[in-house]
C-alpha cells in the first residue's frame, strides 16, 4: 500500500526526515518496501506563463498560435500549441528554450508548420506528473507569472510503499497510518472534518432516484446504506485531488469516482457510486447471485457468477459484485446527473471466497477481506458526500436508506500497569503506559484501589477499528510498540539446554541419508504434491479422495503424495534423458496415507535403482535384485528402531499396486505405525514413462510416534570369539508359503528349545527344492541353524538336545520334517 507524506500531513504534523519516518513505520510494525520521491523537481527554464491571445494556426486546423507572457513586465512570446483546453487569460506552465524535460527532452526554438515557436506549454505527462495528456496543465488563476514551475505546483511528495499485515485493516488508509505516526511522534491527530449530516430514514422518498433498498442476505451484508445526491455535474477533478491520487499510483477518472477513491484511501471505507437512471425499477437488492447470471465488470471482462456470490442488483440484473467491483451497466459517466452512493459492511469470508473464485481483486476487496470498521461506514459515506458536492455540485436529498445495523464490536479489557511491566520484562512508568494506549485512541477508565490495597485496574475500551486486540497481552504489545522496542534495556539471555540433541524424525532422516549416500545413492528433493492420475495408480479411489487438496494450484499438484516413488522416477528419467550416470537415487520426505478415511502423515525414505544402467568398466559388477533391496530396507528399518525380520511379510501378487506382481513384498502395515515395501516396480508403468530397463525400489514409512518410541542410540554388544555349532533342517511346506514365514517359525522353535542356555545365532535358508520325490503343490525348504555360547564351546550333546527339541516342537505345530 502506498502512503503520501503530503496527504498524511493533512491529519498530523510530522516534522521529521524521510529516513526517520521510514524507521518509525518499521518499528511500528509496517515494513517499508520502498520510498519514492514524486512531483516536480526544480527545473531550469520552466515558469508560470499567462496566455494573452490565442489564434488559429494559418497552416494547420488543430494547432493554435498564442502569445504567452512569461515575466510580469515582459511582452508575450509566440508559442505554437496543439492543445484545445485553454483560452486567453489562463495561467499555464511554459518550458522555455534550453529547458530539459523528463526523458531528456530538450526544448529549443523551432518552426512548426512555418510558424516560429519559442517554447512549449506543458501537459502533466510531459512533466512526469501523471498520465493526463489530453490537454495542457491549467494553473490556479492567482499563480504569479514568472514563478518557477516547481514552486507553482508545490506537488513534490514522498511516497512510502508499505506492507500491512492482514490483522491490521485499520492501517490500510492514510488516517490509520497518521494515527500510528501521531502516537510515535507524540503529535495530535485531526480527523477529517465532516459537514454533511445524513437525512432522516423516514423522510419522504425520492422515487425518481431510488424507491427501496432490500437486503436478502443479512449474514453476508450486516449493514448497507445508500445516500441520494441529485443534480451533479460529471467532469474532471481539480488538481489537488488528482495530485493526491496520482501520488499513490491511481489514475484520475472523474470528480465523482475520484471522490470515492479518495475516501477509500483516506479513511479505509470502500464506496460505490451508481448512476441512478441505470437502476432498473428504482430498486436495489443485496442478494446472492443466481445460476447462470453474468456481469461485465468495470475492467470490461464478463464474469460468470455462481450461487453464493453476493451481488448488488436492481429489479432485473446484477449491478455490482458486492465489495469487489462494479459493473459497466451502472457506472457513472458524463451523462450522470443523479447518484446513489453505497457504503456498506460485508462479511470478510464472503468477499474473500468470491474474489478467489472469480480471480478478481480490487482495492475494495482487499479491505473488505480483512475487515472494514463497521462504525466508520456512515462517516465514510458522509465524507464522500461532502467531496462530491464540493467537486461535482448537486444536493443531498432524502431519505437515508439504511438496512441492518453496525455489528457489536466494542470490547473492554481489564489490565494493570504491573501486568504490562511484568510481561514486558522492564520498567515502564504508569504515565507512559497510559500515554501509549491513549495515543492509539484506546480509552482508559481507572478503577479505584481495592479495599485491601491491591493494584489499580485499568478498563481499556477497544474501538471498533482495532478488531485485532482481544487479550491483555495484546495491549502489552501495543505499549511496547509505541514506547519503542529500541528502549528495551540490554539483559543477559538465559537459555535452557534441550534434553536431547535433536528430535527423532531429524535423527532418522539424517541416519538414513548418511547410510544411502554411503551406498552410492544420490539424494533428491521433490514436491510433496502429485497429480490425481499418479495417486490413483498407487492407491484406491477412496484413498485418493482423502488425499485430494481442496484448492490445488495446478492439476499436476492436486493431491498429497502417498509414496516417494513417483518423484524419484521423474528424477531417474531426467538423468537418463540427459545421459548422466545417476541411476541410484533416494529421497527422505513426508508421505500421506489413507487409514480408514483418515489421512496419516508418515516419515518416509525411498530409493530406486535402474538396473542395467552401469557404465562401461573393466570389471563387471553383480546385478542388484530383490534381496539387495531387502537388505537396504532392513538397515533402514533398524535405523527407525524396527526389526524387519519381526514384521509380517506378504508377497505382492496383484497387479495395479505399483509393484511388479510376484517380484515384490510388503512388510508390516502402517496401521501399526510402520511398513516397508521393496522389489521391482511395475514394468509396464516404468516402460510407459520411457525408463529403460527394470527399476528396483524400496520404501520405508513410519509415523512420527513410531520413530519417537522406537529410535534409540545403538549400543555395543560384544561378539563371541568361540566357534558356533551348525545343524541343518529341511521342512516340507505348501509351495505358496513364503520361506520367511517358515524361517521365523523355525527360529522361534529353536530359541525356545535352547531355553536361554545359549544363543541361536541365526537361521538361514540355504536350499529350496520342488519336484521329483515331493507331493504336488509342495516344496522343501532347507535351513541352517547356528548355535553359539558367549562363554564356552558348545558340546555336541547339548546342541543335539536343543536341535531335537526344536524338531519335536515343529512337528507338533503341524510341520513335516524331511529326513
Amino acid at each position: 500500500m502506498k502512503i503520501s507524506l503530503n496527504w498524511l500531513n493533512k491529519y498530523v504534523a510530522i516534522h521529521a526526515e524521510t529516513t526517520e519516518i521510514a524507521h518509525a513505520l518499521t518499528m511500528l510494525g509496517f515494513e517499508v518496501e520502498g520510498v519514492e520521491q514524486t512531483g516536480l523537481a526544480p527545473m531550469e527554464n520552466l515558469v508560470v506563463g499567462e496566455v494573452l491571445t490565442r489564434d488559429k494556426h494559418p497552416n494547420a486546423d488543430r494547432l493554435s498560435v498564442s502569445m504567452v507572457r512569461i515575466a510580469p513586465d515582459s511582452e508575450g512570446k509566440q508559442i505554437v500549441c496543439g492543445a484545445q483546453n485553454y483560452k486567453a487569460g489562463d495561467k499555464v506552465l511554459v518550458a522555455l528554450p534550453d529547458a530539459v524535460l523528463p526523458g531528456n527532452f530538450k526544448i529549443k526554438v523551432s518552426k512548426i508548420r512555418g510558424v516560429e515557436s519559442n517554447g512549449m506549454m506543458c501537459s502533466a505527462r510531459e512533466l512526469g506528473l501523471g498520465q493526463d495528456h489530453d490537454g495542457i496543465m491549467i494553473l490556479q488563476a492567482d499563480a504569479a507569472v514568472g514563478t518557477p514551475g516547481h514552486e507553482a505546483l508545490a506537488q513534490r511528495d514522498t511516497v512510502f510503499d508499505l506492507e500491512i499485515t492482514p490483522n491490521r485493516p485499520d492501517a490500510l488508509c492514510h488516517y490509520g497510518i497518521a494515527r500510528e505516526l501521531g502516537a510515535w511522534f507524540d503529535e495530535p491527530v485531526g480527523y477529517p472534518k465532516i459537514l454533511t449530516h445524513s437525512p432522516a430514514i423516514d423522510e419522504a422518498p425520492a422515487p425518481e432516484i431510488l424507491e427501496s433498498v432490500t437486503v436478502e442476505a443479512p449474514i453476508d451484508c450486516p449493514l448497507y446504506t445508500a445516500h441520494l445526491i441529485a443534480g451533479v455535474k460529471i467532469g474532471p477533478s481539480p488538481t489537488w485531488i488528482k495530485a493526491r491520487l496520482e501520488a499513490i499510483g491511481l489514475r484520475s477518472i472523474n470528480n465523482v469516482v475520484d471522490a470515492t477513491n479518495f475516501v477509500l484511501h483516506e479513511l479505509g471505507q470502500p464506496l460505490h457510486a451508481f448512476d441512478a437512471k441505470k437502476i432498473s425499477g428504482r430498486k436495489l437488492v443485496i442478494r446472492h447471485a443466481r445460476e447462470g447470471e453474468k456481469l461485465v465488470t468495470l475492467d470490461e471482462k464478463e464474469r460468470v457468477l455462481a450461487p453464493g456470490m453476493l451481488v448488488i442488483a436492481d429489479a432485473e440484473k446484477p449491478l455490482v459484485v458486492a465489495g469487489i467491483m462494479g459493473g459497466a451497466n451502472a457506472e457513472v459517466d458524463a451523462t450522470t446527473t443523479d447518484l446513489v452512493l453505497e457504503a456498506a459492511c460485508f462479511r470478510p469470508i464472503s468477499t474473500r471466497r468470491t474474489s478467489k473464485k472469480l480471480g478478481l481483486a480490487s482495492d475494495s476487496s482487499y479491505r473488505f477481506e480483512r475487515g472494514v470498521d463497521p462504525s466508520g461506514v456512515l462517516d465514510g459515506a458522509r465524507r464522500a458526500v461532502d467531496l462530491i458536492i464540493e467537486l461535482a455540485g448537486g444536493t443531498l436529498v432524502g431519505p437515508l436508506f439504511k438496512c441492518g445495523s453496525e455489528p457489536v464490536t466494542l470490547k473492554e479489557i481489564a489490565i494493570t500497569p504491573g501486568f504490562v511491566r511484568e510481561r514486558a520484562g522492564y520498567d515502564i512508568p504508569d504515565d507512559e503506559i497510559r500515554g501509549a494506549l491513549e495515543a492509539l485512541e484506546l480509552r482508559i477508565e481507572v478503577r479505584a484501589d481495592n479495599a485491601d490495597g491491591g493494584p489499580v485496574t485499568w478498563l481499556v475500551s477497544i474501538p471498533s477499528f482495532r478488531g485485532d486486540l482481544d487479550r491483555p497481552i495484546d495491549l502489552v504489545e501495543e505499549v511496547i510498540r509505541i514506547h519503542g522496542c529500541e528502549r528495551i534495556p540490554a539483559a543477559d539471555v538465559a537459555a535452557t539446554a534441550l534434553p536431547q540433541a535433536d528430535d527423532p524424525v531429524a535423527e532418522f532422516n539424517r541416519a538414513a541419508s548418511r547410510y544411502l549416500a554411503g551406498q552410492h545413492f544420490h539424494e533428491c528433493v521433490n514436491y510433496s504434491m502429485r497429480s490425481a492420475a499418479e495417486v490413483a495408480q498407487w492407491t484406491s479411489a477412496d484413498a485418493a479422495k482423502t488425499l485430494a487438496l481442496a484448492n490445488p494450484f495446478t492439476e499436476e499438484q492436486s493431491h498429497l503424495r502417498p509414496t516417494l516413488v513417483h518423484g524419484l522416477l521423474d528424477n531417474l528419467r531426467l538423468n537418463q534423458d540427459r545421459g548422466t550416470d545417476a541411476a541410484r537415487l533416494f529421497e527422505c520426505g513426508r508421505t500421506f496415507r489413507d487409514l480408514g478415511g483418515k489421512m496419516v502423515e508418515c516419515i518416509s525414505v525411498g530409493f530406486v535403482v535402474r538396473l542395467g544402467a552401469a557404465g562401461a568398466g573393466w570389471l563387471k559388477r553383480g546385478t542388484a535384485d530383490f534381496y539387495t533391496a531387502k537388505n537396504h530396507l532392513s538397515i533402514l528399518a533398524s535405523v527407525a528402531g524396527v526389526d524387519l525380520g519381526g514384521l509380517a511379510v506378504a508377497r505382492v501378487d496383484a497387479t495395479g499396486s505399483g509393484w511388479q506382481a510376484g517380484h515384490s513384498a510388503v512388510f508390516g502395515g502402517i496401521a501399526n505405525g510402520f511398513d516397508a515395501e521393496c522389489g521391482l516396480l511395475d514394468l509396464a508403468r516404468t516402460r510407459a514413462l520411457g525408463i529403460e530397463g527394470p527399476v528396483l525400489a524400496g520404501i520405508v514409512s513410519a509415523t512420527p510416534a513410531t520413530l519417537e518410541s522406537g529410535t534409540s542410540r545403538s549400543r555395543y554388544k560384544p561378539f563371541s570369539l568361540l566357534p558356533s555349532a551348525l545343524r541343518d533342517l529341511a521342512l516340507v511346506v505348501d509351495a505358496a508359503t513364503p520361506s520367511e514365514t517358515v524361517r521365523r517359525e523355525v527360529q522361534k522353535a529353536a530359541r525356545a528349545a535352547s531355553a536361554g542356555k545359549f544363543d541361536v545365532d541365526g537361521v538361514r535358508v540355504f536350499d529350496v527344492y520342488a519336484g521329483k520325490g515331493l507331493p504336488e503343490g509342495k516344496k522343501s525348504l532347507a535351513f541352517s541353524l547356528s548355535y553359539r555360547a558367549p562363554d564356552r564351546t558348545l558340546t555336541d550333546d547339548e546342541v543335539s538336545a536343543a536341535f531335537n527339541a526344536a524338531q519335536v516342537a515343529l512337528e507338533a505345530a503341524g510341520h513335516s520334517i524331511r529326513k
